[in-house]
């Protein structure tokens, strides 16, 4: 499980990037969030994440503070952001079989990682070629290999679908999907409203630090989420404020 209770952070320079951010993410559930850049997804999973210190609140996996403990917190997380942090001398499955030793998986063989790459979509002639040669695509999908091997009860990302083709973003949602029915939290930062449509459980809108939105999936079947997100983004701050008490 993932939550955040009351979540602020203030930058030094005076810069307001969470505003009492308070949200649940069940087990088996993904939630997605949306907002316009600068509107603090990114700044929330970091305090997830505890690359950032929180001015105030708490964040917590599995019931565990991340401030508090934040190493014994990471090992129910995984991670995947936008611009993934691999490793460009070795190859995908040196990349693979290093982050999985970091997370504890010590005992994969060779053949193991090469059913998740085929899993993500990677082109087996990939497998063994240096990642510096990758394109930006080819660099998401091992990153959501080590997601997938890592197989942490909660998953984080950070715009995942960025730089997949159509045909690999649907590969990627089905992975999503089979992450949740087998009871992980998911928490997806993104823009793509189409695709996060198709999988969210529950959807979110930000602005300015403020959860303004948040309803089931169900509550938004007959909903054209792009009017209703384009409404919520241009509403007045006092309208916002009013909007986030009532989630």
């Amino acid at each position: 499980m993932l939550e955040t209770i009351n979540l602020t952070k203030r930058y030094e320079d005076g810069e307001l990037a969470l505003d009492g951010l308070t949200f649940k993410v069940e087990p088996g559930e993904i939630f997605c969030m949306f907002g316009a850049n600068g509107a603090g997804k990114t700044t929330a999973i970091n305090l997830f994440l505890n690359f950032i210190p929180a001015t105030s609140g708490t964040a917590l996996i599995e019931g565990i503070d991340v401030a508090k403990d934040p190493l014994k917190a990471k090992r129910h997380v995984s991670f995947v952001s936008e611009n993934v942090m691999l490793y460009g001398n070795f190859t995908a499955v040196q990349n693979l079989d290093y982050f999985s030793r970091l997370a504890g998986k010590r005992n994969l063989a060779k053949k193991d990682y090469a059913a998740v790459l085929e899993r993500v979509g990677l082109q087996k002639e990939a497998f063994d070629r240096r990642v510096k040669n990758f394109s930006k695509g080819m660099r998401q999908k091992l990153g959501i290999a080590i997601a997938v091997v890592k197989d942490a009860a909660n998953v984080l990302l950070d715009e995942p679908t960025s730089g997949l083709d159509p045909q690999s973003g649907r590969e990627f949602l089905e992975i999503l999907v089979q992450m949740r029915d087998t009871g992980k939290s998911v928490f997806m930062s993104t823009h793509d409203i189409f695709r996060a449509k198709l999988i969210a459980d529950r959807i979110g809108f930000m602005r300015k630090g403020r959860l303004v939105m948040m309803k089931t999936a169900k509550e938004l079947a007959h909903e054209d989420l792009t009017d209703l997100y384009i409404q919520y983004m241009e509403e007045q701050p006092g309208q916002a404020a009013q909007s986030a008490a009532s989630v």
